[in-house]
């Protein structure tokens, strides 16, 4: 991505702490809603840069710059603002702040880093997440242009993620014990239904997949003892502790069978 795009928008997160991420990332011109606030303050007309805000935020003439692709790294701490700057991107001439396309086909693609709706906080119940921001936005764009936006996520869901998980440990293994291949078993443990265990149980269905994957639940986050989740788990447990002994127990009980077995057909 850091040498596909040049001037990319990134949104989300604290102060300019995404933009300091993505220059690590190698990207080469970050651009933050801040960056555009300073530059024109009627951008959104209920939202004015704190002190801190504008002396972290990078004075340009955006009349001149095209912001050739949309980055949502963290949660928004703006909605209103952010949904307002992104739009305005989305619906631009080739990413040109101040225009406005004709045929709303002209301008940058968007990407988020992850697609949960909800997550669990301190609050009894649970928050929005990126994934509500990603709803939103497709939301008015087509109010406002009539047409789908097409956006890409990354992260649980998406069948993407579990690959590199795979390439991940795979080279782990090789690296640290010489052994040139996925485990055979992979047990992944969240609290998210909708995007953990369903992420988790759509892979190891697929054709893309090598291995097992074996999906377990934790009642500790998102998921609300009472509830029937809407996608299945494999096993569900009290805590990580309790899915890790779940893990090896499941294990040993395999290993054992074998064993048995083995003797039996001695």
């Amino acid at each position: 991505m850091a040498q596909k795009y040049d001037t990319v928008l990134v949104v989300g997160g604290e102060g300019d702490k995404c933009r300091t991420v993505a220059e690590g990332y190698g990207f080469r011109d970050v651009v933050t809603p801040g960056d555009i606030i300073k530059d024109n303050k009627d951008t959104t007309p209920f939202r004015k840069l704190t002190d801190d805000e504008t002396n972290h935020s990078r004075a340009r003439n955006f009349g001149e710059a095209e912001i050739e692709a949309i980055f949502v790294f963290a949660d928004s701490r703006d909605w209103a603002g952010d949904q307002q700057i992104i739009l305005d991107v989305l619906m631009s001439k080739h990413g040109r702040l101040g225009t406005r396309s004709e045929s709303f086909d002209e301008g940058p693609p968007i990407f988020f880093s992850h697609n949960d709706i909800v997550w669990s906080t301190s609050h009894q119940l649970t928050r929005l997440g990126m994934g509500a921001l990603r709803a939103s936005l497709e939301a008015m764009y087509k109010a406002m242009t009539g047409k789908d936006l097409i956006s890409t996520a990354f992260g649980k869901p998406q069948i993407g993620t579990f690959q590199f998980a795979t390439r991940l440990l795979q080279q782990w293994r090789k690296d640290t014990h010489g052994i040139n291949a996925p485990p055979r078993t992979v047990y992944f443990v969240g609290d998210t239904p909708e995007s953990d265990i369903r992420g988790t149980n759509e892979f190891n269905a697929s054709d893309r997949c090598e291995n097992q994957w074996y999906s377990i639940l934790v009642r500790t986050g998102v998921f609300q003892e009472g509830t029937k989740p809407a996608f299945q788990p494999n096993a569900t447990v009290d805590n990580v502790l309790d899915a890790v002994k779940h893990g090896i127990q499941r294990e040993v009980d395999k290993t054992t069978k074998t064993i048995v077995q083995q003797l039996s057909e001695q």
